[in-house]
């Protein structure tokens, strides 16, 4: 983990966080500035820059992060699909959108309009 790094920080406790999920690797908790009525993010709890930083290693733990945002989806609000459903983005780096340096999905849902997106 990294000492500076806000989601390093929200992983270990040091800054609370409206928690959805944690496990041993992974941690997803509400993002605090929603733009639709579902909003949480899913953070690796070791610390990756982004999505461009990521190796063959990590293919275990990208794969069940999205394997698990439809099941987290519906435990947060959001309608099945078809009728229902969600959007899962990884913004990566300056181009991309990302603004906290450290790998995270977004999980949004809900009915729409939505604030963004």
């Amino acid at each position: 983990m990294s000492s500076d790094c806000i989601f390093c920080k929200i992983a270990r406790g040091e800054i609370p966080s409206r928690k959805v999920y944690e496990d041993e690797e992974i941690l997803a908790f509400h993002d605090i500035h929603p733009w639709a009525p579902v909003h949480f993010l899913m953070v690796p709890k070791a610390h990756i820059a982004s999505l461009a930083h990521v190796s063959e290693v990590h293919q275990p733990l990208l794969g069940r992060m999205l394997a698990m945002a439809p099941k987290l989806a519906l435990q947060e609000g959001c309608q099945p699909y078809p009728q229902g459903g969600h959007r899962v983005v990884i913004n990566t780096g300056a181009h991309g959108g990302q603004e906290v340096q450290h790998l995270h999905i977004h999980v949004m849902g809900g009915p729409r309009p939505w604030l963004k997106g």
